[in-house]
C-alpha cells in the first residue's frame, strides 16, 4: 500500500444519483487516503442497504438557496472535504461555504441553482458555461488563498485536461518536437502552436446498449437524464481559433471576461459535428456545452505583447450511447418537454459496450491524432460495484482530484488545467481501461488536406465540421 496523506476523515457527499452511487465505491475502495467517515446529503435516498452496511451515514434532506448552510452545518467541520456530485445545488455557494469552513471542495461541474440554466431573467451570454466560469474566477480573486477547491473534475470535464496533456506529449514525441517551458513546466499553449494543432475535439462516442430498445415518451442514457438534458439546452459553445476564417451565422461573442471562446444562438444538443474516435471510426457527434471549452482556451491561448497569435478552435464532440441520442432527438422534437420517464443504463448493460473518451488533436503534420481511454462495460463491472464504462471514468476522475486535493490541500479554487496531470492520471490509470493513441487520415470533408500551407488552415475550417 502506497503512503497514506494524512486527512481528518469525514467525506460529505452531496447528491446520491448515478453519479454518487458509482464513486462511492471506489472512495471506500482506494488506499490513498484514509476516509474514515462517510456522509451523503440527498433529497432522495433509495437502494441503500449496500452503502449502509458499510458504515455510510445518511442525511435526506434537499438542498436550496435558503436552506443550505443551515443543513450543512449539522455535518461539516474545519478538515472535513465536501463532494459535490448533485444537480441545482449552487457550486458558487457551496465553494465559499466550504471556504469558510476550511473544508475542502471538488465538483464535476459549475451548476447554477434550479432554474439557472433558462433563467428568463438572464440573456444566453449569461446562460454559458463560460458565464459559470467567469463567476467561478470571480470567486476565487475574492477568496485567495485557502482550503482547495477542484471546480469541474468528473470524466469531462476533469480527466479529459489531462488526457489531452498526455496525448500532446505523446504527440510532440512522434513528431520529434521538443517540449516548450515556461516558469510552470510544459508552455502547453506554445506546444500546439509548434505542433501546428488548428483544431481539438474533446470527442467521446459511447457504445453501451440494452436488449430493452427505448420506449416512446422515455430518456435513456448511460449517467444523468438531469445533467444530459441541462448541458443539452445550453447554448452551444466553443473556443474560437485563430486559423479560421468564417464567422458562423448563429455566432455571438462575450462581452465580459478573457472572451477566448464564442457561442452560438442553438441548445448545444441541437448543433450536429462531424468527428472521430477509434471506436467505429468517423461519426455524428453533438457540440454539447462544457466548461473545459473556455478553461482549455485559456491555457492553449498565446499572446504576444497583450495581441492574441495562436488558438486552437476547440469543442466537445459526442456521439452518447445510441437510445440516448434517440431520447435527446425526441426531446428536442418535443419542443423540450422532457419525457414521461427516464431510465439510466447499467446492470441491463449488454456484454462488450466501450466507452471512448479523449482528446482528437487536427492539423497538424500527421494530419490527427487521438489519445484517450477505453473502457468497456466488462471492465468498469469488474473493477468497482454500481459502474458502467461511462459512470467509471466520472468516478475515476473524482476519485483522482480527490487525492490530489488532499495532496495539496491550501490551492484555493483549482481547475483542472492547474493541476498535475501526471499525477491524476496516475491515480486514475487503473480505472480507464485502455490508454489508446491512434493516428488518422480522417478529415471532416473526407478528402485528404495539406500539412501545411494555405490548404492546411482551409481544411479545418470550422464549417466543415458542422456542414452536413
Amino acid at each position: 500500500m502506497e503512503h497514506q496523506v494524512p486527512f481528518s476523515g469525514h467525506l460529505i457527499v452531496i447528491g446520491f444519483g448515478t453519479i454518487a452511487r458509482a464513486t462511492l465505491p471506489l472512495l471506500l475502495g482506494q488506499e490513498l487516503i484514509a476516509i474514515k467517515r462517510f456522509t451523503v446529503v440527498a433529497p432522495v435516498i433509495d437502494h441503500n442497504i449496500w452503502f449502509k452496511e458499510r458504515g455510510i451515514r445518511f442525511v435526506r434532506k434537499a438542498l436550496t438557496e435558503h436552506t443550505f448552510a443551515q443543513v450543512l452545518d449539522r455535518v461539516v467541520r474545519p478538515g472535513d472535504f465536501i463532494v459535490n456530485l448533485s444537480v441545482e445545488v449552487s457550486s458558487l455557494a457551496l465553494i465559499a461555504y466550504a471556504f469558510d469552513k476550511r473544508a475542502m471542495y471538488l465538483d464535476t461541474c459549475v451548476e447554477p441553482w434550479a432554474g439557472g440554466y433558462n433563467d428568463p431573467r438572464l440573456d444566453l451570454s449569461r446562460r454559458t458555461n463560460y458565464a459559470l466560469r467567469h463567476e467561478v474566477l470571480t470567486l476565487r480573486k475574492k477568496l485567495g488563498r485557502g482550503p482547495t477547491a477542484v471546480v469541474a473534475h468528473g470524466a469531462n470535464p476533469g480527466l479529459i485536461t489531462h488526457l489531452l496533456k498526455a496525448g500532446l506529449v505523446e504527440l510532440a514525441l512522434q513528431l520529434n518536437h521538443p517540449l516548450p517551458q515556461n516558469r510552470d513546466g510544459v508552455d502547453w499553449a506554445r506546444l500546439c502552436m509548434k505542433t501546428g494543432i488548428k483544431v481539438i475535439h474533446f470527442a467521446e462516442r459511447d457504445t453501451q446498449c440494452s436488449h430493452r430498445i427505448k420506449q416512446d415518451d422515455e430518456f435513456v442514457n448511460t449517467w444523468s437524464v438531469e445533467g444530459f438534458i441541462s448541458e443539452g439546452s445550453q447554448p452551444a459553445e466553443l473556443g474560437w481559433g485563430t486559423h479560421e476564417r468564417t464567422w458562423p451565422a448563429s455566432a455571438r461573442r462575450h462581452r465580459f471576461g478573457a472572451r477566448n471562446a464564442i457561442y452560438l444562438e442553438r441548445p448545444s444538443a441541437s448543433v450536429p459535428v462531424k468527428t472521430w474516435t477509434p471506436l467505429g471510426g468517423a461519426c455524428l457527434g453533438l457540440m454539447i456545452t462544457h466548461h473545459e471549452t473556455a478553461s482549455t482556451a485559456d491555457l492553449l491561448t498565446v499572446k504576444e505583447r497583450q495581441t492574441l497569435v495562436y488558438r486552437p478552435t476547440l469543442h466537445y464532440a459526442y456521439h452518447p450511447c445510441n437510445d440516448a441520442l434517440l431520447s435527446i432527438h425526441e426531446l428536442i422534437g418535443r419542443g423540450w418537454q422532457t419525457q414521461g420517464s427516464e431510465r439510466i443504463l447499467n446492470g441491463e448493460i449488454e456484454s462488450g459496450g466501450v466507452d471512448a473518451l479523449g482528446v482528437l488533436l487536427m492539423g497538424h503534420e500527421l494530419n490527427a491524432y487521438w489519445f484517450g481511454s477505453m473502457l468497456s462495460v466488462d471492465e468498469a463491472r469488474a473493477l468497482v460495484p454500481f459502474n458502467n464504462a461511462t459512470t467509471l471514468q466520472v468516478a475515476a476522475g473524482v476519485l483522482a482530484g480527490v487525492v490530489w486535493a488532499v495532496e495539496h490541500p491550501a490551492r484555493g479554487i483549482v481547475e483542472p488545467e492547474q493541476m498535475d496531470y501526471e499525477r491524476v492520471l496516475e491515480v486514475a490509470r487503473p480505472y480507464l481501461g485502455t490508454l489508446v493513441g491512434k493516428r488518422t487520415d480522417w478529415t471532416p470533408s473526407g478528402t485528404p488536406c495539406q500539412a501545411s500551407g494555405e490548404g492546411a488552415a482551409e481544411a479545418w475550417q470550422f464549417e466543415h465540421f458542422t456542414r452536413l
